[in-house]
Parts: structure tokens; C-alpha cells; sequence
């Protein structure tokens, strides 16, 4: 029996994701991602040697990362499962794990800064507060709209996310600020941070106006977007703490493995503990 991809299989899929209770970003991520794969095909029948030449392809186009391609495989993969088709499932690509972060991704708690005052210049108030939310309680950008009026009254806030909840608390500073913006801006109820029309702000919205502050205050593009800001919140969190487990409660992570990628220090640091071991020889002159 022949088999395809086809729309009305994406509907059952996304009606079997969501009763998975699977995140919206997720859901919305494995369509795309099926989408792409459908592309490929072009109606043509779903068999391995396709799903191989497809993995292939997108690792020779070196247009995407690997870790970008694997989670492409993953969505396809969890179709294939829900489909029946088991025997279609491909493995991903093994990477190893980078003992730091790239210098080009690493947000300094300088750049950071320089980023909420190029805001405030350009009377861009709640942005600013927004950075300053995130950074300052390491909660996801799609966590932002649960910081709520009650929230802010009370000092904290109940983050249901990924089947966990999790209690954040929001620091004495940051919540004289909100407090006060709540006033200033007459927000009654519901989330802080709103649009003109009234709705809860989303990704979309702060991505834009992020990257439109790069120039101004100097920092790199690629290191401005949103979960930069928990990485900083994590790394700022661990010097203090030291201790891992902590951090991946208050950031709500189920493996120590995934909070240890949030505290990786840069390239540049990397490379001193490296030279700082002594182990190069000082070149010795010719004395001949």
C-alpha cells in the first residue's frame, strides 16, 4: 500500500499533538517542518529512500545547522509513529556537544544593559521593562504574558509550562517597576504588557522591536532575541548559586543536561583557562 502525506493527515496529526497537550510553538513547529517535507516530495509517494535523500539534502545544502536538522527529522519522525509508518523513521545526525558558546551568541550583562537604556532613550518604556522582566526572572518569552496584575501584587507568579508548574518570584526592584507602570498605563487586569488592541504581547512583537536597538547600542543582531536573556538570567544565577539543580528548578527544565547548556561560557573565556594551563613550552632561542 502506497503512502502520502497529505493535508488531512496534518489535521489528525495536529489534533493528536494537541491532545498531547504539546505546546502551541511546538505544534505549530512539526507543521511547518511537515510542510517543508512535503515540498520535497511534490506528491510523490513517502518511502526511506526518499526520507534519506531529504536528510541528506538538507545536510549538503548547508543552509541549516545540525542540530536545526535534527529537530526537522524529529517532527517527521513523530509523524511517521503516529501514522503507523515506523519502519520510515530515520535517525538523526550525532553531534557533539561544544564545551562553550560562540562568541557571536554570547550577550554580556554590558551589552545587556546597553540594550534596556537604548530603549529607555527612545521612550520605549515598556520594552525596556520587558528586558528587564525576562532578564531579571529567567522566564520564556512565551511565559511573559503570566506575569499578570495579581502576579505583580503578590511578587510572584504560578508559570504552568511544558506539563510543570513552577513558582517564579519576581525581585523587589523589578516589581517597584511594574507596580508603577501598571499604574502609569491604567492596566487593570490580565497580563502587564499589552498591545494597542489590548492583547497579551508575543514573540513576534519583541523580537522586532529588540533587533531595531541593535545599532543604537552597539550589539551584534545575532545576539539579540529573547531567550538570549534567560542564558544571561542562568549564567548570572549560577555564579552567585553553584548550584545546578536549583537553576534547572527555577527554570523549569526536567534534565540537568539541558540547564547545563544555559551556563557554557564563551569561546574567548574558554580560550584563557586554556592558555592559562601552561602546557606550550616557551620557544627556545638559537643561541648558535
Amino acid at each position: 500500500m502506497k503512502r502520502y502525506i497529505t493535508e488531512k493527515n496534518l489535521v489528525e496529526f495536529e489534533e493528536y499533538l494537541y491532545e498531547e497537550e504539546k505546546s502551541p510553538a511546538t505544534i505549530s513547529k512539526y507543521l511547518g517542518d511537515l510542510h517543508k517535507l512535503m515540498d520535497f516530495l511534490k506528491n510523490r509517494e513517502v518511502t526511506k529512500k526518499e526520507i534519506i535523500a531529504y536528510k541528506e539534502l538538507l545536510k549538503n545544502s548547508r543552509k541549516y545547522q545540525v542540530s536545526s536538522i535534527n529537530s526537522f527529522l524529529a517532527a517527521t519522525n513523530s509523524f511517521f509513529e503516529f501514522m503507523g509508518w515506523q519502519d520510515l523513521r530515520v535517525k538523526s545526525f550525532r553531534v557533539q556537544k561544544k564545551p562553550f558558546m560562540p562568541d557571536n551568541k554570547n550577550l554580556t550583562k554590558q551589552e545587556y544593559k546597553r540594550l534596556v537604556r537604548t530603549a529607555e532613550r527612545r521612550g520605549k518604556g515598556r520594552l525596556s521593562l520587558i528586558l528587564e522582566t525576562i532578564c531579571a526572572t529567567g522566564i520564556r518569552i512565551s511565559e511573559l504574558s503570566e506575569i499578570t496584575v495579581p502576579c505583580v501584587k503578590k511578587g510572584a507568579a504560578e508559570i504552568y509550562c511544558k506539563g510543570k508548574e513552577r513558582q517564579i518570584l519576581i525581585p523587589k526592584d523589578l516589581r517597584k517597576k511594574l507596580l508603577y507602570y501598571i499604574q502609569k498605563n491604567n492596566v487593570k487586569s490580565g497580563a502587564v504588557f499589552k498591545t494597542s488592541h489590548g492583547k497579551a504581547v508575543d514573540r513576534s512583537n519583541i523580537w522586532k522591536e529588540m533587533k531595531a536597538l541593535c545599532e543604537e547600542s552597539g550589539v551584534e543582531k545575532d545576539k539579540v532575541f529573547p531567550h538570549n536573556l534567560r542564558h544571561l538570567f542562568a549564567k548570572s544565577f549560577y555564579q552567585i548559586e553553584k548550584d545546578l539543580a536549583k537553576l534547572a528548578d527555577v527554570l523549569g527544565h526536567s534534565s540537568i543536561e539541558t540547564t547545563r547548556i544555559y551556563i557554557k561560557t564563551p569561546g574567548c573565556e574558554h580560550r584563557r583557562k586554556l592558555d592559562a594551563l601552561g602546557l606550550v613550552l616557551d620557544v627556545q632561542k638559537n643561541t648558535t
